[in-house]
């Protein structure tokens, strides 16, 4: 007997606009509720949420938005800095943003009269992904379509600049691999870099096109997937540069791959956004089928919650959030 894995969407929060990308907040900021931003076609907005499985006190989920930052274009992606801090006095809120005009944007604000941002001008094409650096988050990761990996400071000067062989689509920094920066690039090939030496120091290949995202495992820093072409791919990179392990998941193309940040065998892919309904599958390493199907309108952005097994997708004025088991 198949047990049916379809679930439906436990949680959704109501949003004045398309939301293009939606980003939990990584880090902890000394506050019970997660933090949680998304990106409209012109704002930014931070919020809180809170959720039944991890307070027995709310009722199913509790969501309030603390601020609204106009942004004035479309946000494409965001990273949360380690800096963010909400049990500070002041509360620090700090994240960067990509947009289509070829720009980060660094926000700084204390939810009230300080409210900064800062340009960074550089890359020539679309920028695909960008993330800070885990520990101190004085320094910023982006990659773009120009074939370029470039290393910020907060001030907007470029650090480092690595030239790629295609479009960069992600780029990850991991907590205890503080001098690695991972890079995947459209064209199948995932490479780390030392930061210090500035030079590649291991490549891992997918053998298919188009690499769409690719994930470094919060929870075992052996472990890297992506989705390639229709496919889900995993690594061990101590065992070859080859996937140990691949699944074809997505009909029309995979878009997203993200591990969660609670256990290192559970993972989410996306289908295609702008399909009439955009597929999230939630797969566990130990089943051969996924472990969850949902379906959003026309979904953008995955991302996983800091410490619950909850994954959260944007959509047509909503954000949708799914439970899945451990």
């Amino acid at each position: 007997m198949k047990q049916d894995s379809t679930r439906s969407i436990a949680y959704t929060v109501d949003c004045e606009d398309y939301v293009h990308v939606v980003k939990f907040n990584p880090f902890d900021s000394g506050d019970a509720c997660s933090l949680i931003a998304y990106g409209g076609n012109n704002y930014v907005v931070i919020g809180t949420c809170r959720f039944q499985e991890e307070d027995a006190e709310v009722e199913g989920m509790q969501y309030k938005t603390l601020r609204t930052f106009h942004h004035g274009i479309r946000v494409d992606a965001i990273a949360w800095s380690p800096e963010t801090r909400l049990d500070a006095i002041p509360p620090q809120i700090r994240f960067c943003t990509a947009a289509s005009d070829r720009k980060l944007r660094l926000f700084t604000s204390d939810l009230q009269d300080k409210n900064e941002f800062k340009t960074f001008d550089g890359h020539s094409d679309y920028i695909n992904d960008l993330v800070f650096a885990p520990n101190e988050g004085q320094e910023v990761a982006s990659v773009s379509d120009d074939h370029t990996c470039r290393v910020w400071d907060l001030e907007g000067n470029e650090k480092a600049h690595f030239v790629l062989r295609s479009p960069g689509m992600s780029v990850c920094w991991h907590p205890e691999e503080a001098f690695k920066l991972m890079v995947a690039e459209k064209n199948g090939t995932i490479r780390f870099y030392d930061l210090i030496t500035q030079q590649a120091i291991l490549s891992l290949e997918c053998e298919q096109t188009p690499l769409m995202s690719a994930d470094w495992c919060l929870k075992n820093t052996l472990k890297i997937g992506a989705v390639a072409g229709s496919d889900w791919l995993i690594w061990d990179i101590t065992r070859s540069s080859y996937p140990q392990d691949k699944r074809p998941v997505h009909v029309d193309r995979a878009r997203l791959f993200r591990w969660s940040r609670v256990n290192e065998n559970l993972f989410a892919t996306t289908g295609y956004p702008g399909k009439t309904t955009t597929q999230l599958l939630v797969h566990h390493l130990g089943h051969p089928q996924p472990i969850l199907t949902g379906t959003a309108a026309v979904g953008s952005g995955l991302t996983w919650h800091r410490t619950l097994p909850l994954c959260a997708v944007g959509g047509d004025h909503k954000i949708f959030f799914w439970v899945t088991e451990m």
